[in-house]
């Protein structure tokens, strides 16, 4: 395995100064956004693509800092109701596929997208119950009507590029947000579909990591280090399902945390562990989203965490 970071986290700086500084707390690979969410700060797919010269600059850059790529990023919701958002996500995705050809990489990572509940739709409708009967029969729509067509027509796409490994990060508001999902829609839509193992949405569902890299195997092309601190105090009132503010830390009953603040080192090195016997052997990418800490300390933190858990050599 290799230490890794998605460098939105410093989208600040200019790409160079970020790979440099990197580079020197000894990360060894970059997942850079492309489009969509993560944005563009380090790679621009446009800019990128009319410039012939492009890809040997860029990787001359990584070369210097002893980076490589793991994955570019472009999370998006590529089924939404709305054709202009729906539209701009698509093209996003395919021009990220286009940059990864240029640079040799195989792996991008994106989020499944949700549908609306209808055709005349404008905003998405995230499903979490059967019942009454509307719920399974927006399932039923969003499923077969939107959501595999889309991804088995984006797989050949994709495949057009060299991007053979379609990471979907497991996230709620999602059609795909847990591993059942995501082996749901990797059997409709071919073994190109794959998960961006992210434990952070993972654990505030109640889901034990470890036991979802186990039912994963095979299936797992990118991973995201990135922890949640679970108030027990308050799930025991209102459960896990929130939509207060993020910045109501105290009243909310979970939050994004660097790793390590959220679960100790014995759960991660489980994670760790289950990984190296799946089979998983590539990118530990530490994504920051912690309201406690800036971008340096929470990065230099989770660098110095996982350096003791990552496991770098096969027997």
């Amino acid at each position: 395995m290799k230490l890794g970071v998605m460098t939105v986290i410093l989208g600040h700086k200019p790409a160079e100064d970020a790979f440099r500084y990197l580079s020197s707390l000894k990360v060894e690979t970059l997942e850079i956004g492309a489009g969509g969410y993560p944005g563009t700060a380090h790679l621009h797919p446009k800019t990128f693509l009319s410039d012939s010269g492009a890809a040997a600059s860029y990787k001359e850059m990584l070369k210097r800092y002893n980076l490589e790529i793991s994955a570019l990023s472009t999370h998006a919701n590529h089924v939404h109701p709305q054709q202009e958002i729906r539209d701009k996500a698509h093209d996003d995705f395919i021009n990220t596929c286009k940059v990864a050809e240029k640079l040799g990489v195989d792996t991008v990572v994106t989020f499944s997208g949700c549908p609306g509940d209808h055709p005349g739709a404008k905003y998405s409708n995230w499903v979490t119950c059967l019942w009454p009967e509307d719920f399974s029969n927006i399932l039923e729509y969003q499923w077969n009507e939107v959501l595999i067509p889309y991804w088995q027509s984006a797989v050949k796409k994709a495949a057009n590029f060299g991007v053979t490994r379609i990471a979907l990060e497991m996230h709620p508001g999602f059609c795909v947000y847990n591993p059942q999902t995501l082996l749901k829609l990797r059997s409709a839509a071919g073994d190109a579909i794959g998960a961006n193992f992210d434990p952070s949405h993972l654990f505030w569902q109640g889901i034990k990591p470890a036991e979802a890299v186990k039912a994963l195997k095979g299936a797992i092309y990118h991973f995201h280090a990135k922890d949640t601190n679970l108030n027990l105090a308050n799930i025991n009132v209102n459960g896990v399902l929130d939509t207060s503010a993020s910045s109501s830390l105290l009243d909310r009953s979970w939050a994004f945390r660097t790793v390590g603040y959220g679960h100790d080192h014995i759960e991660w090195k489980n994670v760790v562990s289950a990984l190296a016997a799946a089979g998983y052997d590539r990118s530990i990418s530490i994504e920051h989203e912690d309201p406690l800490m800036s971008a340096a300390e929470g990065l230099e933190k989770a660098i110095a965490f996982l350096q003791e858990l990552i496991i770098k050599e096969k027997p």
